[in-house]
């Protein structure tokens, strides 16, 4: 009897592997340690403990785990991890109106707690068009108003075909550092790192008209591989928490 190959997608064997710490947080992961190993041996265990407590809650918010993102020109996914807090229709930002135009676009901002994963990634492939860093308050972010009082950082990419898809990070009440890992020019690739907040933030992303969020109000995304919207496709999602 003749023998049934499977692809080779299905002979490959996917295991989990313990998430790297990105190179952004590996210095706070020392001095964490340091001071918790300092109090320790010097003043007291109990305090040490919980101080080495604390360094792994930091390696923890540091971590850079690996996501498979499909590839796919008319799907845009989630550039972050968290809740979806807010799907509204809102005005470009004035930092990113000349690139996408007047007219309305659909919001949808998803927070991001400390437990949450902090990369950031790009939600469609493409070239950094715009990249405006605004100074700003560190209110909640999971505030409606944090979209304009807070420091932020707006980012735009044009795909080959022409589509432009603006987002924003934007810093939270205790979020103090925005980081780009990327600049105007450079070529990314849908779902490739593009920055990361410290310490609780929010990401709004704006999709285009005719094109309606495939997320729901509640749930939670997984940067570069959560399927955000599919451009084009305008369709009435409703869902149930449970």
């Amino acid at each position: 009897m003749a023998q049934i190959e499977k692809p080779d997608s299905q002979l490959t064997a996917v295991k989990w592997r313990f998430p790297s710490v990105h190179p952004e947080g590996r210095k706070y992961v020392v001095i964490a340690a340091a001071v918790a190993l300092l109090v320790y041996w010097g003043i007291s265990p109990f305090l040490g403990w919980l101080l080495i407590g604390l360094t792994v809650w930091v390696a923890a918010f540091f971590r850079d785990p690996v996501r498979t993102t499909p590839v796919d020109p008319k799907l845009v996914v989630a550039p972050a991890d968290g809740l979806v807090t807010m799907i509204t229709r809102v005005p470009a930002p004035p930092q990113l109106r000349q690139e996408l135009g007047e007219g309305e676009f659909t919001r949808v901002s998803i927070f991001m707690s400390v437990f949450d994963v902090h990369i950031n990634r790009s939600p469609i492939a493409g070239r950094v068009k715009r990249v405006a860093y605004v100074p700003g308050k560190f209110v909640n972010a999971d505030l409606d108003k944090a979209s304009e009082d807070n420091e932020r950082q707006y980012m735009l990419v044009e795909g080959p075909d022409g589509l432009k898809i603006g987002f924003t990070q934007i810093a939270g009440l205790v979020a103090r550092r925005i980081l780009a890992f990327v600049k105007e020019g450079d070529q990314v690739a849908a779902g490739e790192r593009i920055g990361l907040i410290r310490f609780g933030s929010r990401v709004d992303v704006f999709l285009p008209a005719g094109t309606s969020s495939l997320v729901l109000l509640g749930q939670r995304t997984i940067a570069g591989e959560t399927i955000l919207a599919e451009i084009g496709a305008d369709k009435t999602l409703t869902g149930t928490a449970q």
